[in-house]
């Protein structure tokens, strides 16, 4: 039990938070390529994407974990993130600032989702087969990780260089 909740309770909230936060972030990232600045929904994604990298330090463990690196580095991009656009209004260099770390813990979000979907997807995980607990590996996990490196890489290009707020509230 945590926070009341069983083990199954908490795994399913954290998938649905995580997978709210996936679906506003490529919401915002394709906004952001249109300069579009959509501030509710924004507050959505780093919300949510907060809230998954808090709530996956409440599964048991007894060793920091790669998974756990990966939620520290999220956290501190997305307080950098909150600070560049609620702090500093995007001003100047907070705008890149923004833009990237924001982008940067929208990817580490898809990254786990691909890991995890090797992991628990029965046809996905016949096709890079791991050993609990190291991730699943292989040539097709190894492509389809690099493609979505490639595709947060090419899009967080383009947000950097045509989104410009008039003015984010």
């Amino acid at each position: 039990m945590v926070l009341g909740l069983s083990l199954p309770a908490l795994t399913l909230i954290h998938v649905i938070i995580s997978l709210i936060a996936i679906v506003a972030g490529l919401v915002v990232m394709f906004g952001l390529l249109g300069s579009k600045p959509m501030p509710a929904l924004t507050a959505i994604f780093l919300l949510t994407t907060i809230l998954t990298s808090a709530t996956g330090f409440l599964f048991p463990f007894k060793e920091l974990l790669p998974s756990h690196i990966i939620g520290i580095i999220s956290l501190v991009l997305l307080a950098i993130a909150c600070v560049a656009l609620y702090g500093m209004k995007l001003a100047g260099v907070w705008r890149p600032v923004y833009i990237v770390t924001a982008m940067i813990s929208l990817y580490f979000n898809v990254f786990v989702l691909v890991i995890q979907s090797f992991l628990k997807v029965p046809a996905l995980a016949a096709l890079a087969p791991a050993v609990p607990p190291a991730p699943p590996s292989g040539p097709v996990f190894a492509v389809v990780q690099g493609i979505v490196l490639v595709f947060f890489v090419v899009l967080t290009i383009g947000a950097w260089r045509r989104f410009r707020p008039m003015a984010f509230a």
